[in-house]
């Protein structure tokens, strides 16, 4: 495989210099904002997994602008792999925590979105619209998933994942109607993307920071109130 490999892509890029691509490329600062922002909002609260996804969520807004700014090969296997490691990296997550899954149960159920993936994708490639970011769209689709099962066990994450979904598909019209605007709107809608994505993912890291500190509270207040049949000191009056 030629690395070096020269991709045009995208509406923007009329040839392969390095600044072909300025909006494009400037606008994955929203990745790298939106990991800021989380990263703070998650300092201090004792989650491994939400400081493993702020930082791929950091490694995206890098990869990205190395795409948008070499476009070839090598740059753009750094685009799509760190999007890949947070979709599986958040599936895991949900796993584990929404579900409240084992940990071997989380991790196959994370591997098992490849699959999932590889059986949903060639439906959209099909449709007209879709076909373009045919391999995206089974994301909003699992997200949703999501949210219809947690609606009644978890129903403000589920809310949470369902407004995600609708700012990933939004996102995902954009990238798709690019080359469609092309004439014109000569830069494209890719940039739109871009900011959706950043703020989307942003947005469901929130989600799950916001599951784990009410998971917390109540677990918290369970304990203040205590158990059924304990006294103040804490040892079961079925003992006295």
């Amino acid at each position: 495989m030629d690395w070096t490999r020269a991709i045009d892509a995208y509406c923007e890029r009329t040839d392969p210099g390095y600044w072909a691509e300025p909006v494009n490329a400037v606008t994955n600062a929203a990745f790298l904002l939106a990991a800021a922002v989380m990263w703070r909002r998650t300092r201090g609260a004792r989650l491994p997994l939400a400081g493993l996804l702020v930082a791929i969520l950091a490694a995206i807004g890098v990869g990205s602008f190395l795409f948008h700014t070499h476009a070839q090969a090598w740059s753009a296997v750094a685009d799509v792999v760190p999007i890949g490691l947070f979709i599986l990296a958040y599936i895991f997550a949900a796993n584990l925590h929404f579900w409240r899954l084992p940990l071997w149960a989380a991790a196959l159920g994370s591997l098992a979105f490849v699959p999932f993936a590889m059986a949903v994708t060639p439906a959209f490639r099909a449709l007209p619209f879709f076909a373009v970011s045919a391999m995206y769209w089974p994301v909003p689709v699992l997200i949703l998933a999501y949210a219809a099962g947690l609606a009644r066990r978890a129903p403000a994450t589920a809310r949470g994942l369902a407004v995600g979904a609708a700012i990933l598909v939004t996102s995902l019209i954009f990238r798709s109607l690019d080359s469609t605007f092309c004439a014109a709107f000569p830069i494209g809608t890719h940039f739109l993307w871009h900011l959706l994505n950043g703020l989307m993912l942003g947005w469901m890291i929130e989600v799950y920071r916001r599951h784990m500190l009410a998971v917390r509270a109540a677990a918290a207040g369970k304990a203040g109130r205590g158990q059924p049949g304990e006294g103040r000191s804490g040892r079961s009056r079925r003992a006295d």
